[in-house]
């Protein structure tokens, strides 16, 4: 049986380009322990002070790979991209190194499909993902939006005018469009979750959850 990983167990993070630079530096904020690798000194330097450790090595090879310890790890983050075949051997080195769980970026689904064969336990496409998700954005009508697996996602939106100034029940927003309000945030306050006594206005933020195409017609609501 395969031990779990503890929710803060320590993170390898190699790559310092842009994406692996916001993984570092976002771990670093939820108090996790993180070692970033980049063959650049430049960009080594630049995240000494803002991860927990950072240290300059060729992550192509295995042995330098050992050398900083990987082998301690139980997750790592592939933020490799520009160079596939980086990327690629990366990956089968923690693999080779049995890292138990494995996150690569990917710029392809080609590059994807080989990362996933190779053993990378999750493969990330954040320029694709990020591309649909501005997709769902430039209406104007949601501000945030957050696409799962079979077309489910969630949506922070402000209220629709046919929902305003009544309440969640009577308003029967759930019957009328298939969708279910989950949070509400009125200004000057924090989000708190929505029940059917709760009160919408004009001014509110909503969080929505639902298919993607029911939310994108509720956002579309004007009257």
């Amino acid at each position: 049986m395969v031990d779990k990983i503890p929710h803060d167990a320590p993170v390898l993070v190699i790559g310092l380009g842009r994406f692996g630079a916001a993984t570092a530096g976002q771990l670093d904020r939820l108090d996790r322990e993180v070692l970033a690798v980049d063959e650049s000194a430049h960009l080594v330097q630049k995240w000494a002070d803002r991860v927990t450790h950072a240290v300059q090595a060729d992550a192509r090879s295995i042995d330098a790979l050992r050398q900083i310890g990987a082998e301690d790890f139980s997750i790592a983050v592939v933020a490799v991209g520009s160079s596939i075949e980086a990327s690629v051997l990366i990956t089968a080195n923690l693999v080779d190194l049995k890292i138990p769980q494995i996150w690569a970026k990917a710029i392809s689904q080609s590059h994807g499909k080989i990362l996933s064969r190779i053993g990378a336990n999750h493969v990330i496409y954040p320029e694709a993902e990020a591309g649909q998700r501005t997709a769902h954005l430039v209406s104007g009508r949601m501000l945030d939006f957050i696409e799962f697996d079979n077309d489910f996602a969630i949506v922070k939106m402000y209220a629709p005018k046919p929902i305003r100034n009544m309440t969640l029940a009577e308003s029967s927003v759930r019957r009328k469009y298939g969708i279910t309000v989950v949070g509400v945030k009125s200004p000057g306050k924090e989000f708190t979750y929505a029940a059917p006594d709760t009160m919408i206005t004009g001014d509110d933020q909503i969080i929505v959850s639902g298919k993607s195409l029911s939310l994108e017609k509720f956002a579309a609501l004007r009257d």
